[in-house]
Formats: C-alpha cells, structure tokens, sequence
C-alpha cells in the first residue's frame, strides 16, 4: 500500500467513497455550476448527511471522529472533481472557519455554530481580508466597539468564499487601538443581524463555481458571548488557523495537478499527430515524466508536513514550504498540461483550461507565494 505511514485500509475506502460521491453528484454538473456563478446549497447539506464536513472533528461536536488524514484524503479527491471552486467553498467550511470555532469555541458556539456547520445546516466563511489589507493581518481596519453585553462591528472584507449566502462569518476585527497584534479578537457574526449585508458579488478569472463577495458591516450588534476565544488574542488565533488553512490548501493543490497530469496523459495516449500519438513523442514523454515527479515529490512533503501537524505540531517554517511548494507545482504542471493540449488546450471546450485558471488561486489565497517566503526566510534567521 502507497504512503504506508499515513494512510490507513480505511483511508482507502473512504477515498474510494468520496471518489464515488464526486463521480456522480458533483462532476456531471461543474460545468453548469461555472457558468452559474454557484453551486446547489444542496451539495453542502448532502456532504453534510454523508458525514465528509466533520471528518477530522471529534464526534462530541458532530464529527465523525476521524483522524487528520481523514480531511487530506477528502481535499484530494474534490479537487479531481473538474473544477477549484466547489472544493474551496467546501474547504472553507471544513478547514477555515470552523477549526478556531472547535479550537477556541465555548459549547453554547459548539452547539450554535459548529455543530449546524459540520451537518451542512449551516453555511461558514471567513471574514479576514479588507479593501485595503491582505496580507498584513495585523493592519486591519474592522473595528468591534464594546457597548454593555454587546458589540458593535463597523468595516468591510473582501474576497470571501461563500461570501452570498454565509449564514454565519467568522470575523477578524479590532478591539482596541493597541499596536500590533493586541487590539485583535475574533467574533462570530451571524449575516441575519441588522447592518449586515453583501455590498457585491465578485467576478473573478477562475474558481467561478464558488461565490465569493465583498461584505459590509454598518454597526451590526451582536451578544458578548459571540466573542470567540479570548479579547485581544485573536491575531495568535487566526495565525494558528492559516496553518491549517495552507495545509488543506497544498492537499487540493496535489489533487488538482493529479487531475491536470491525467487529462495531459490521456490526451497525450490518443492526440494522433503525424502518424502516431504524441505521447511517443520524447519531448511529450518526457515533460509528462517530470510533471509526475514533481508531484510526487510535493506529495511527500505534503503528507510529511500533515504527519507532524496532526499530532499536534505546528511547524510554521515546514507548512509554509509544503504551501508554498504545491501551490507553485500545480499551477506549473496545469500549465504544462496545457501546452500538451495545444491549441485546444485554449479553447473553453477543453477542461484543462479552467484546471490552469483555477490553479493560480492557490498561489495567492491563505498567504501568497511571498508571504510563504517570508516566513520561511525568518525562520532560516535570514
């Protein structure tokens, strides 16, 4: 059995039951999905039902007490589904906004929030990014003013997935006006209070299944104890989320480039070009051999990296390599795989070009390729 010290007999058959799941209910209508901006509320109540949003979550808030390999093997096999954008709204909700929720949540939060969302009831997103900071986590400008057993939110975020029809956001605000990361906590905001609204719905290059939004908050009130983990600690906490984040987000990109390696391949094995298939071609062959060893070799680390952080580690340095690593090997072999295509690789009628398109979102999104840089510099004591 491949990959012996992290997947399990029963990390197979789940495999196989996802692949099934995206076989017949999510791939025969990805392409309908792109053209509609969205995809079905149904699909995240019907994940929900089969138990894939709870996976690695413990079985006293609504998972299915799985282990962390659990979500690995759920994040490759949904992005062979033919598109990026499902797998990262679904990502969102399984490894984004509800992990600091378990992590840091009270039972009433568990019971309110976590719980409605691991059984697809309720949607989650995320709520970091602004107009005017990305990266720089620490310069937000969202502000949450304390009024008696409330709070009072004003500001705007920017590029949420799942941003139209989030039923709740796991919000980064300031709480004070201390430098640095002291003034920073976190809240969860349900989007039916008063103030709350979607100032647009975004149009982007690629991920067009999953809708993403700019979202606006015009002095929405909510109870303390929606205030999530502790005032003033929310910088540390949403740092330990991003580690996840990236995890999950180099896994769907290992499964996507699989999926862009085996459109090239089978492409490659029945593209007649001068009398026999390209693949004979050594140029083709070869690029095709090097395509496979990169990912392959992102792989490794991948399943490396997840080793150590599921037993508790949070390797900073070694995540944002894995991140930064498969992020830049999927778009590399997307775009490789439609240079194999040729001139149908450019035509919309073959999927490999949305596989390019929606492969540039990784390099970007959970800390951009030179963030991950940096990080990995510091630590190197550069």
């Amino acid at each position: 059995m491949p990959y012996e010290p992290y997947f399990t007999e029963e990390h197979d058959q789940l495999r196989k039951m996802i692949r099934k799941f995206v076989e017949n209910e999510i791939a025969p209508y990805v392409d309908e999905w792109e053209e509609q901006g969205e995809f079905p509320r149904s699909v995240f109540t019907r994940m929900g039902e089969l138990g894939l949003l709870g996976l690695h979550y413990p079985e006293e808030v609504g998972g299915q007490g799985g282990d962390y390999f659990s979500g690995i093997v759920l994040a490759e096999e949904l992005n062979k589904c033919g598109c990026g954008g499902v797998p990262m709204a679904i990502a969102v909700q399984t490894d984004m906004a509800t992990p600091p929720i378990y992590k840091f949540g009270t039972k009433d939060q568990h019971e309110r929030f976590l719980k409605p969302a691991l059984r697809g009831e309720k949607i989650a997103a995320i709520g970091i990014t602004e107009p005017n900071n990305g990266s720089d986590v620490m310069g937000i400008q969202t502000r949450a003013r304390r009024e008696g057993d409330e709070w009072v939110i004003n500001g705007a975020k920017t590029f949420i997935t799942n941003g139209t029809r989030a039923d709740f956001i796991t919000l980064v605000t300031r709480t004070s006006d201390d430098p640095g990361p002291k003034g920073i906590t976190l809240f969860l905001v349900e989007t039916n209070r008063p103030g709350f609204s979607v100032g647009k719905k975004l149009d982007k290059v690629g991920m067009r299944s999953s809708d993403t939004a700019e979202l606006i908050f015009d002095n929405v009130r909510v109870p303390h104890e929606n205030l999530l983990g502790e005032e003033g600690k929310g910088f540390y906490q949403i740092m330990w989320q991003l580690q996840g984040e990236r995890m999950v987000g180099a896994a769907g990109a290992i499964g996507g480039a699989e999926h862009s390696y085996e459109m090239a391949l089978n492409y490659a094995k029945t593209r007649i070009a001068f009398n026999q298939p390209i693949g004979n071609f050594q140029v083709i062959a070869h690029l095709l051999a090097e395509m496979k060893t990169q990912i392959e070799a992102c792989k490794e680390l991948t399943y490396a990296t997840a080793y150590r952080f599921s037993k508790g580690e949070v390797p900073s340095k070694e995540i944002s390599m894995t991140k930064l690593a498969a992020a830049q090997m999927s778009h590399w072999v997307a775009d490789r795989a439609l240079q194999i295509f040729g001139g149908n690789g450019y035509m919309s009628e073959y999927p490999i070009e949305r596989a390019w398109r929606d492969s540039r979102l990784p390099r970007i999104g959970g800390g951009t390729d030179e963030i991950m840089k940096e990080i990995i510099a510091k630590q190197m004591g550069l």
